[in-house]
This record gives C-alpha cells, sequence and structure tokens, in this order.
C-alpha cells in the first residue's frame, strides 16, 4: 500500500481551477517534494490531503483512508506543520503541547518525549512569545508528533530561519523518514528539496509538469554541466534567465 495515493485531482475555487487532475503516489517512508510558485496548488492539495478541504473532483487516499469518506479514520494517521505560525504564545512550550494532547487523547508523557525530541526539553515551561522563529518552527513540529501520524505535512518548514536552524531541522526531518515516517515536503528553497526529497513533483499552474528523481530532474531541464535542481524549476515553471547580472 503507497502511503498517499492521488488520481486525477481537481479543485475549482469560484470558477478558477487551483488544481487540475493531478496525480502521484508516496512510498511509506519517503520524503516526497511537492515544489512549484506561489499559487500553484502545493497548500491546496495538503488541505485536501489532510481531510481539511474536499475535492471537486478525483480520489486521493492517505495510509488507505479516503480524504473525504474517511476523515475521522484519517485524522490520526496525519500530522500537519503550515507555513504559518498558529501557536498559544501566551502559553509555555509544554503548555501548548498537553492542550494539544487532550484532544487527541494522547499520554502527558508523550509532551516531554517530543519535547525532547525536538531539543526543547530546557525551554519547555517558558512562554513561546520569547521564543526564537526557529525555536517556535520545532515546536509546530513537535506538536504535529504529539499522536505518531504515519504521514507529515510540511508546509516552508525552514522559512525565515538561519542557515544553522535550518540544517538541524533538515536532519531531524531525515531522520524522521529513517524511523518511517513518510514526509510530504513543500519548500522554495531548491536546494533543501533536492538534498531532502526522494523524488519531486513540480507543480506549475495546478498541474504536475514533472515527477521524477532530482538527478533526474537536473539532467532533463537544468542548464548542462552542475546544473541545479532551481535550474529545471524555472525552465518548468518561468521564463529561463538569460545572460548574467552585469555591473
Amino acid at each position: 500500500m503507497q502511503a498517499i495515493q492521488v488520481q486525477d485531482l481537481t479543485r475549482d475555487y469560484n470558477g478558477l481551477r487551483a488544481l487540475d487532475h493531478v496525480s502521484f503516489s508516496v512510498a511509506p517512508g519517503e520524503i516526497f517534494g511537492f515544489l512549484g510558485p506561489n499559487g500553484a496548488g502545493k497548500t491546496t492539495t495538503i488541505r485536501i490531503l489532510t481531510g481539511q478541504l474536499r475535492p471537486t473532483a478525483g480520489s486521493a487516499q492517505v495510509m488507505g483512508c479516503d480524504v473525504v469518506d474517511d476523515r475521522e479514520w484519517l485524522k490520526p494517521q496525519v500530522g500537519v506543520v503550515f507555513e504559518h505560525q498558529n501557536l498559544y504564545e501566551r502559553l509555555s512550550a509544554y503548555d501548548n503541547l498537553r492542550f494539544t494532547a487532550r484532544l487527541y487523547g494522547v499520554s502527558p508523557v508523550r509532551v516531554d518525549e517530543v519535547l525532547s525530541q525536538v531539543g526543547l526539553t530546557e525551554r519547555a515551561r517558558d512562554r513561546v512569545k520569547k521564543y526564537s522563529n526557529g525555536m517556535k518552527q520545532r515546536l509546530l513540529i513537535a506538536r504535529a508528533l504529539l499522536h505518531r501520524p504515519r504521514v507529515l505535512f510540511l508546509d516552508e518548514p525552514t522559512r525565515g530561519l538561519d542557515p544553522n536552524v535550518a540544517r538541524d531541522l533538515r536532519v531531524f526531518i531525515a531522520d524522521l523518514a529513517g524511523q518511517g515516517v513518510t514526509v510530504f515536503l513543500t519548500t522554495h528553497y531548491m536546494e533543501e528539496a533536492d538534498r531532502l526529497s526522494r523524488r519531486v513533483a513540480i507543480v506549475h499552474r495546478g498541474r504536475i509538469v514533472a515527477l521524477d528523481t532530482p538527478a533526474r530532474l537536473k539532467a532533463a531541464y537544468g542548464s548542462g554541466k552542475g546544473a541545479t535542481l532551481e535550474d529545471a524549476f524555472v525552465t518548468l515553471t518561468g521564463a529561463p534567465l538569460r545572460g548574467r547580472f552585469e555591473e
């Protein structure tokens, strides 16, 4: 069984097509990069796959659960970290997670476990408003992991983080996949997607325009020797750069 199976997924908003017959699958334990410009349909896809939004047409299953008909079974299977940090900043990190743990019926012991997992044990009783951006991002990931999801959706997890914190988060994400967690990753950092993802789908205007390993995408759509995933991305989704900047 695939961790994620999507067939002809389509979503319309007031006559505008955000997703247009998107199809792909993700294997268990795979880090799957889902890349595209702003407005390409990435967040819409995540919202559908996590049961928060109904598709207009098509079908999708996550860990065998239909995202429309089996939403109550789906919820325990998935964890989500959206781009915007929706934490209770007047509460401590511990209290943020304890509140979520009650909602999921998770033991308080698990709160201490995930705080340790993301390296926040020593600051667990501090109010979140005192946290750095990187610490808040780690707390969001801890919250998403509380109920031990089998599929983790990460929407721009390292956006705005300094290089050291971003690197630590990438190592953490890779470790999760090594433990068998399937990771669905959106990011605008092409190097990050290249390093982490087993395969990458590039979506443009609601359609998948390429899906393959980073190496094959670079070879097929890059600019020759030394091509980067960014080169392939630009070729597929926008006008290629012409020439170099000159003084």
